[in-house]
């Protein structure tokens, strides 16, 4: 079920200097895909049977843990993730919790998909952390309750089975289930603490949402719209130039390294599906002295071809949001945003409405994921 190598037992205690020198990790081949419990998206753990030392949001904080070997409170060392109490048996005679006993997270997923992947985090939980995990997925509609979502007659399935994991690790798991979940339960076996979980996979949207917006974003990530490819992402990911709302700050964006050639750099997108585009935003928000300095737009209707230039190149500015009205609609499942030479963009907005043929594609899928 793991992706990689799996980790398992205590890190060393902590000796101080940068805490991550010791971490574990790998490079799992799940993670460029879209995090569908991203808080950006609207994800949030609604429900934890225990919080005491650490609360259940820091699960889903979009930044790396953070560790400040200075910080105690009332209740302990505070901890940047979510820390249940250490369980006890029912008495003297048997002071070790039974082997069903756990802990359980809920968590609302931001956009509902399909699982490929899973990160449970236990960054500077070094002999803390849980003995084992397992992720369990459901599909609810609406907006259930906890209560509502714990009901006998829910059902869940088994994305990672109870599993041993290590401390101050990132231990991942490959997923293959091929349904649409909206919500999971993250159980930690006993108890402990977990840092961050990623929910990596690919947006299922709700056809039947989409077609009461009519024109909207066909690139957006809570819309379905991925980042296929692109040319650099030194300094931050594509996948942040359709990630919902403005930027806010300028690693928010994508920005590539200096180039010192006389090429150029790309991001390569696939729509939700196909779709006819009639409107363009290109923003360069906090982008200053590093925007792109000018940008050009190209489509394909298909995974291969040829790109049409739908928009020229263009003279950006800095910290500005571009809006483009294109002079007819054009047909597209593939856009391709060129930038010269170098620098950044925050976000690419390409607002359209499904074709007759894409739109009847999105319902068939969403009905045989389970939708």
């Amino acid at each position: 079920m793991t992706a990689t190598a799996r980790f398992t037992g205590d890190a060393n205690p902590y000796g101080g200097g940068d805490p991550y020198a010791d971490y574990r990790t790998d490079d799992f081949p799940f993670t460029g895909l879209v995090d569908l419990a991203d808080r950006r998206l609207g994800a949030g753990v609604i429900a934890a049977n225990d919080e005491f030392f650490a609360e259940r949001e820091n699960l889903l904080k979009p930044e790396p843990a953070e560790f400040d070997p200075e910080r105690f409170g009332h209740k302990g060392k505070v901890m940047d993730g979510w820390e249940t109490r250490r369980r006890r048996g029912p008495g003297a005679d048997a002071p070790h919790p039974a082997d069903e006993d756990h802990d359980w997270a809920l968590v609302r997923l931001g956009a509902p998909g399909v699982v490929r992947g899973i990160v449970v985090d236990t960054a500077h939980f070094r002999g803390n952390y849980p003995q084992a995990v397992s992720v369990e997925a459901t599909c609810v509609p609406g907006y259930p309750s906890p209560e509502e979502l714990l009901a006998p007659d829910v059902k869940w399935t088994t994305l990672v089975p109870r599993t041993a994991v290590g401390g101050h690790a990132a231990n991942g798991f490959a997923v293959d289930a091929e349904r649409r979940f909206t919500h999971l339960r993250l159980n930690q076996h006993p108890d402990g603490g977990t840092a961050r979980l990623r929910v990596y996979g690919e947006v299922v949207p709700d056809p039947e949402w989409l077609a009461a917006l009519g024109t909207f974003d066909l690139v957006a990530l809570e819309n379905g719209g991925t980042v296929e490819d692109a040319s650099d992402r030194f300094y931050s990911p594509a996948t942040n130039t359709i990630q919902p709302g403005r930027s806010r700050k300028m690693d928010d964006g994508w920005e590539t390294r200096r180039r010192r050639d006389r090429g150029n750099d790309w991001i390569r997108y696939r729509l939700v599906e196909q779709a006819l585009i009639g409107a363009v935003e290109i923003d360069t928000a906090y982008l200053k002295g590093n925007s792109a300095g000018w940008a050009s737009l190209s489509v394909r209707d298909g995974g291969s071809g040829d790109w049409t230039e739908v928009l020229p190149r263009t003279r950006l500015q800095p910290d500005t949001n571009h809006r483009f009205v294109l002079p007819e609609a054009v047909r597209a499942t593939h856009v391709r945003i060129d930038i010269f030479p170098d620098g950044g963009i925050s976000r690419l907005r390409l607002f359209g409405t499904p074709t007759e043929e894409g739109a009847a594609r999105l319902a068939a899928r969403h009905r045989e994921l389970g939708g």
